[in-house]
């Protein structure tokens, strides 16, 4: 499974970001630019990711983790942030909300 830290993430320019937590936490504040698209129900929206390679975020990266071993057993070109939004948020990066 590829991966990526918070500080590589935020230095990424034109990779789309998927946030997989549930909408209240993604409500509760967010990288600036991740669409939600939460591990719930993410089996009913495949079509709705992106085309080509994609981020995938949650709160620690543990849903993530899970999530990118998923799609990536269905071809997906996935990377998995490490740390989450978490470490994001620890580390001082912005939010949207």
């Amino acid at each position: 499974m590829k991966s990526i830290t918070v500080q590589q993430l935020r230095e990424r320019d034109g990779v789309p970001l998927v946030d997989v937590r549930e909408p209240d936490e993604y409500a509760g504040g967010h990288v600036p630019g991740a669409v939600n698209l939460p591990m719930s129900t993410i089996g009913d929206h495949l079509d709705e990711l992106p085309d080509g390679a994609f981020d995938v975020i949650c709160q620690l990266g543990g849903r993530s983790a899970r999530v990118v071993q998923a799609l990536e057993a269905r071809g997906y070109d996935v990377t998995n942030v490490e740390g989450g939004t978490g470490e994001w948020v620890a580390a001082g990066f912005p939010v949207e909300t």
